[in-house]
């Protein structure tokens, strides 16, 4: 694995532009997000992808021709078309034999990959996939709303996945409920509301003065919140006894980092070993789907030498939510990337 972050670092206790320094301090103490990375004009998702990959394939002295699978994950592609992964694919060097596609998830979106991926490499011909995974969400939510405005950044992630017995079985949870998609979204830009000068206007939104656009993402933050408290939990324990796992066995837990309290929650809810919680939530914020792939690489580099049995769990918009058991043989993670 490797991963590829910004250099533009945004420290979120002088992120005061628009509220006053008390409540920002207020806000941060809470979330527990002390700084996170923004991509510059003109870099995108796939940018972020592709200094990860090439990293990794250079570390890893792949040979590219042996790469026949490419899916990349994200919710801010660089065009409504062509799909993303196409246009890495070429700019990868991959060969057109390679089999591209994207998937738009959010915060679940790589367990998702993950599994798709896995159930690509059970078939027989195929040698090595690469699963990309980058969002720039700096992008997708208004700086003046402060429900959203400390929570998100942005990053790129590649994994290169071999088929060899030696990695043994894993196990995935994926989850669905489309009844409760209003809680994080974005109203319009896409093809059910199109783009109009009135979507684009920015408008007070509530009662607290938050500003934002209709082309501007936002979460009922309380409402996603009881989402976890009554989702998550329940299918970790599902997907631990559907695998005759015991939690203690395990070595590593990493969840996707909404923020700093909902995780704590989950891993006292779950009585989890400390230790085997990373976070990375304090120094890169909420990354949607790259947070748990980018909190292996930057919490996990060294630590996963010989075989190791992970759990993962991502959860947010859709709703959305996801848990895999993976095991991992002498996982080689690169050097962060800082593009």
């Amino acid at each position: 694995m490797a991963a590829a972050v910004p250099q533009n670092t945004i420290k979120n206790y002088e992120y005061t532009q628009y509220f006053p320094a008390e409540d920002v301090k207020d806000i941060v103490d809470k979330v527990g997000i002390v700084e996170r990375r923004f991509a510059e004009e003109g870099t995108c998702a796939s940018d972020l992808c592709y200094h990860a990959a090439e990293k990794l394939i250079a570390d890893l002295n792949i040979d590219k021709s042996e790469i026949d699978v490419l899916v990349f994950v994200s919710q801010t592609a660089d065009y409504r078309m062509p799909a993303t992964s196409i246009t890495l694919q070429h700019r990868l060097g991959l060969n057109k034999s390679t089999l591209a596609f994207d998937v738009s998830l959010g915060c679940s979106g790589f367990v998702y990959g993950l599994s798709i991926v896995y159930g690509f490499m059970q078939q027989q011909g195929l040698r090595k996939a690469l699963l990309l995974d980058g969002e720039t969400r700096s992008r997708v939510y208004s700086p003046k709303d402060r429900k959203t405005a400390f929570l998100f950044g942005d990053g790129g992630i590649a994994a290169v996945i071999d088929r060899d017995e030696a990695y043994g079985p894993s196990w995935f949870s994926l989850n669905s409920d489309g009844s409760k998609s209003s809680l994080i979204k974005m109203d319009a830009g896409g093809y059910r509301n199109p783009s109009t000068p009135e979507t684009l206007k920015e408008k007070v939104v509530d009662e607290y003065g938050n500003i934002r656009s209709d082309e501007h993402g936002y979460m009922n933050g309380a409402d996603v919140f009881n989402f976890v408290l009554a989702e998550v939990p329940k299918d970790i324990k599902t997907t631990l006894n559907f695998s005759g796992k015991e939690a203690g066995s395990l070595d590593f837990f990493v969840f996707h980092q909404a923020n700093n309290y909902m995780n704590e929650y989950l891993q006292k809810k779950l009585k989890l070993d400390t230790h085997k919680v990373p976070s990375s939530v304090a120094k890169f914020g909420n990354t949607s789907s790259v947070s748990i792939p980018l909190t292996m690489v930057s919490e996990l580099k060294g630590k996963l030498d010989g075989e190791k049995e992970l759990f993962l769990c991502g959860f947010g918009v859709g709703m959305s939510w996801a848990s895999a058991i993976i095991k991992t043989n002498n996982c080689h993670i690169s050097e962060l990337v800082e593009v």
